[in-house]
């Protein structure tokens, strides 16, 4: 009888999980660039191991083994705003922190222009270096667009609507690629060296949320109908044990 309270109980936690991914998703309907993870689950152990005398029983059940992200292109927003781009076909923005010197990637290319303070190489009277402001186009937090050179992208005072010189850039293996906080994606040694990416770049367009609201829903009472079933098992496993205890 443990055995059934433990397979429920992983069983319910797991789905609780399965929840938060769909609960995330559905959160980012709207949020652009945005691509949806979805839940993969794997069963547990479902057979005995062997031991030395006896056979061993093993853990049952199942558990949320990864969530893995899908990379579709999703819709297009025209905006018309200078600023705004969008890739249509395969590739990411790359975006560096002057900071702390990353390079990340995302899919979200609705950029502002920042003001940077470069060194001049001159000083003033009291021998501190001049700054010079320069603006170049960023995500908005901090972290600057690269462009087709891979150098920043230094924008006037009064920006042209001209199309800028944005990169794109890409890898052949999106497996793994690990998610980062405001839409951004950090490739890992698996999904192999960089390369120029095929899509094409639009401007004054974003791209829409991946994320299909129906899809997610249905996902959801997925979920909630497996959670509930779990805890079923729990309860099941309780009544009967109680009831073997109260034998006489």
């Amino acid at each position: 009888m443990n055995q059934s309270f433990y397979t429920g109980a992983v069983g319910a936690q797991q789905q609780l999980q399965h929840l938060h991914v769909q609960g995330n998703n559905i959160a980012n309907v709207n949020t652009y660039g945005y691509k949806a993870q979805r839940a993969d689950f794997s069963a547990l152990m479902h057979q005995n191991m062997r031991g030395i005398e006896e056979q061993l029983p093993a853990g049952v059940g199942t558990r949320m083994l990864m969530t893995a992200t899908n990379f579709h292109q999703g819709g297009v927003a025209n905006t018309e705003r200078e600023l705004d781009y969008m890739i249509d076909g395969e590739g990411f923005f790359a975006l560096v922190d002057m900071a702390s010197g990353e390079i990340t990637f995302t899919r979200d290319g609705s950029f502002t222009k920042a003001e940077y303070l470069l060194d001049s190489g001159e000083v003033d009277e009291m021998g501190e270096p001049i700054m010079e402001k320069v603006y170049y186009l960023s995500d908005g937090n901090g972290r600057f667009v690269l462009s087709t050179e891979g150098g920043m992208i230094e924008l006037n005072e009064d920006t042209d609507a001209e199309l800028l010189p944005v990169g794109i850039f890409d890898y052949g293996n999106y497996d793994g690629m690990m998610r980062l906080s405001e839409n951004r994606y950090l490739p890992i040694d698996k999904n192999g060296g960089l390369l120029i990416g095929t899509g094409r770049l639009v401007h004054g367009a974003l791209e829409l949320s991946n994320a299909d609201l129906a899809d997610e829903l249905t996902q959801v009472i997925e979920a909630q109908r497996a959670y509930g079933l779990a805890l079923k098992v729990v309860q099941t496993s309780d009544e009967i044990e109680t009831t073997i205890n109260g034998l006489r």
